[in-house]
């Protein structure tokens, strides 16, 4: 006989192992937030469970990683749409953190992305931002994991006035956080190469080795930027990072769409990860990544939504179709990237990305229990010949039913467990509508 405080049976488990094991008719014994059985409900001798989870025929994986979000702009989410990054981002973004942000804003909106992301399958994710001890306690009240990075910037910030103090802030913000809280992991978030200084990127790098610490940044992005490296370092993006010695294992490099073959080959060389988010890329008509690529040459690839003010939404299960969709047409093969392959994006390789592999991002014995639930009783479902097919070519967030994190029922039967979220939903229109009266963004010209 086998004791469980929570038992999730009757499914189809997807384990995202490294055989890529498919378990039908299969159950996942939980103790002490951790899984303890993963195998055939009929392999289990008269167990006993304080709570059963009976899924019905549904689909069960790991809870999806979010690798590049973020958060607290879920409250710019439709603020300013269809422009270039540059102009996004210099005439309507910073002057909206710089005009909105604050400890209660960001907490706002750091709720209202949690909340998204729960709802859509995603346990874990990887932030960058401002107001980062904010961020954290807002984590945690909503029974999610984060590698949560404080943002790190050349200029005047939200929480961080003067630029000359933002390494002293990242500091803080890693003695604090570290060990901690078993769900969140300190992390820093360096901008780019075009809004911190070579000083500025050695001391975070320097901090993050010193800590243990996830190291972020934007790499890659534009056009812009890998002219702007061009100019000013005579080298690009990437290049200009290994020769300031910045990758290696713990350095997460977002977008990389401005790679070349050798560049590619220093990012496998170093061991360095990368987070793509496609549909963000896409909508700031920044470029391609050529993630086949990245793959073949062994980097570990995960996926990111990016903030909500450039997607517009939270949801991986989108991001999953649109990087096997995008990768086929750019490359006129579709035999490239298969649903198998970007379900481990989404997932253990998600994990790896972020440097958290041997904890989270499979389901097996030992791991957090960070797990969800996908109801496929539904048409769009409906037949299921190949699940790995139907969850990434398929299904969205809203198929999401029960979500698991550390053992925790943070969702069932589609309704958010730890947050009032009709509460917070009344808390977020005020302040948006604060910024809807006042914000006095400049109105694009339009095209005929």
């Amino acid at each position: 006989m086998e004791y469980f405080d929570l038992l999730i049976q009757n499914g189809t488990i997807l384990t995202m192992d490294k055989k890529m094991s498919r378990i039908e008719a299969g159950a996942v014994g939980i103790r002490s937030g951790r899984i303890v059985f993963v195998g055939k409900k009929s392999d289990l001798s008269a167990p006993l469970a304080d709570q059963i989870l009976d899924v019905s025929g549904g689909i069960i994986l790991p809870g999806l990683v979010n690798s590049h979000t973020h958060l607290p702009m879920s409250l710019f989410r439709g603020l300013a749409d269809d422009l270039p990054l540059e102009t996004w981002l210099t005439e309507y973004i910073f002057p909206a953190e710089r005009a909105y942000l604050n400890p209660e804003t960001v907490r706002i909106g750091t709720l209202l992305s949690c909340s998204e992301m729960l709802l859509s399958g995603t346990t874990t994710c990887c932030d960058g931002y401002f107001f980062e001890d904010v961020v954290a306690e807002a984590v945690m009240e909503t029974g999610m994991r984060g590698i949560l990075g404080q943002g790190i910037i050349n200029h005047p910030a939200p929480g961080v006035p003067d630029p000359k103090k933002n390494i002293l802030t990242a500091e803080a913000f890693l003695k604090k956080w570290k060990d901690r809280h078993p769900a969140i992991f300190p992390s820093l978030f360096c901008h780019s190469v075009y809004t911190c200084s070579p000083e500025t990127l050695k001391s975070a790098k320097a901090l993050t080795r010193k800590y243990d610490a996830l190291f972020q940044i934007h790499a890659a992005e534009t056009r812009v930027e890998a002219d702007f490296c061009r100019s000013t370092y005579q080298t690009t993006p990437v290049r200009f990072l290994n020769k300031m010695e910045i990758l290696d294992s713990r350095t997460l490099l977002v977008h990389a769409i401005w790679v070349d073959d050798e560049e590619i080959a220093y990012i496998a060389e170093k061991k360095t990860t990368v987070a793509h988010t496609p549909e963000s890329n896409m909508k700031l008509g920044s470029g391609i990544a050529p993630v086949a690529k990245l793959v073949s040459a062994g980097i570990p690839m995960g996926l990111g939504t990016d903030g909500c003010a450039s997607n517009n939404d939270l949801d991986l299960f989108s991001e999953m179709d649109t990087t096997a969709k995008l990768q086929k047409v750019a490359s006129l093969d579709p035999g490239i990237l298969d649903a198998a392959t970007v379900l481990r994006m989404a997932t253990i390789d998600g994990a790896k990305a972020v440097g958290l592999e041997d904890f989270i991002g499979s389901i097996e014995t030992g791991k957090a229990a960070d797990i969800i639930v996908v109801d496929t009783k539904k048409p769009r479902l409906t037949p299921a010949y190949d699940p790995f097919s139907l969850l990434v070519y398929s299904a969205c967030g809203a198929d999401v039913r029960d979500v698991i994190v550390s053992g925790k029922l943070v969702v069932r039967d589609g309704r958010l467990q730890t947050l009032d979220l009709s509460g917070l939903l009344t808390e977020t229109e005020k302040i948006c509508e604060k910024i809807r009266k006042s914000f006095g963004k400049p109105i694009p010209p339009q095209t005929r």
